[in-house]
């Protein structure tokens, strides 16, 4: 049921082709879309004033948005950046919202879509929470195998707010 969905509300979604390192959102702009991604990654990202702080990652068969920004209509704090060559559909919240409207299943999808992103912001708190870094590793790796395969290494690092140097080390150990 959720696939066949899926596949109707991706049906009048715009496609997005990113090329490496295009970014999908800026920090200041309100973006009121979410983003089924068909291949490719992107990362999630804050810039301080002296680091960038990645703080999720999205590949094929995931969603992604700056949640903020989608829900409330706010200026977006964060950047989404395709890593590498990247195809996305981009479904509109007013799209959502219409779907919703014609059929209370959307409903359900859109629910399961947030719930979803919730808990893996919700699992990012404790992973910077746990005081080790071969715990946060393990924790990742638990929640997305894949993950070495999918994202490079130094932006996994800053995911895990540890030096590319210190996720060497701790694979190494790990392993």
């Amino acid at each position: 049921m959720e696939d066949t969905l899926l596949r109707e509300l991706l049906t009048d979604s715009r496609v997005l082709t990113l090329p490496k390192n295009q970014f999908l959102v800026t920090e200041g702009v309100v973006d009121q879309h979410i983003y089924y991604i068909e291949s490719g990654a992107v990362r999630v990202f804050l810039q301080t004033e002296f680091e960038e702080l990645t703080i999720r990652f999205g590949y094929k068969d995931s969603f992604i948005t700056a949640l903020s920004s989608f829900i409330n209509g706010t200026p977006s704090e964060f950047y989404i950046q395709a890593i590498r060559r990247t195809q996305v559909r981009a479904v509109s919240k007013q799209q959502f919202q219409a779907a919703i409207d014609a059929s209370p299943s959307f409903l359900k999808l859109y629910n399961a879509i947030l719930e979803g992103l919730v808990i893996q912001q919700l699992e990012r708190e404790v992973d910077l929470l746990t005081a080790s870094p071969s715990e946060r590793l393990q924790r990742v790796l638990q929640r997305s195998p894949r993950l070495f395969q999918e994202i490079p290494s130094k932006y996994i690092a800053s995911y895990l707010r540890m030096t590319p140097e210190t996720l060497s080390r701790v694979r190494k150990i790990n392993d």
